[in-house]
């Protein structure tokens, strides 16, 4: 990723987290988090993941929700953005957190023995 491109990112997300903060009136988008956004080399599209931290049976109302909003959100990324062309917005859904937590449900879950520490002695 060259460093326009990550600074251009940084930018989006951090424009994108505040418009679902303070401007965005779909109830269905409160407590929305942007996770990362991806641009391609061209700065054409945007991949955007977003998470509703720990609620993870929202996504389809969230998913839906971001679809209807994505021409207001892209407009308003135009607006505050200095770019020839604004990138086109695709919002997918980040499993990164639910992984995790899987993982370390697993993890807790395993029956590993303590270690005799007697044997170390000999």
């Amino acid at each position: 990723m060259s460093v326009k491109q990550g600074r251009m990112s940084d930018r989006i997300q951090q424009i994108l987290s505040q418009l679902f903060l303070r401007e965005i009136s779909d109830p269905r988008l409160r407590d929305i988090t942007v996770t990362e956004v991806a641009l391609d080399a061209e700065l054409m599209y945007a991949k955007v993941y977003v998470s509703a931290m720990g609620d993870e049976s929202r996504q389809r109302d969230v998913m839906r929700a971001l679809r209807r909003a994505q021409g207001f959100l892209r407009r308003e990324v135009g607006k505050r953005v200095r770019l020839r062309n604004t990138p086109e917005l695709h919002f997918y859904w980040d499993e990164t957190l639910q992984q995790a937590d899987h993982i370390n449900r697993l993890i807790a879950g395993l029956d590993i023995p303590a270690e005799d520490s007697s044997d170390d002695l000999d």
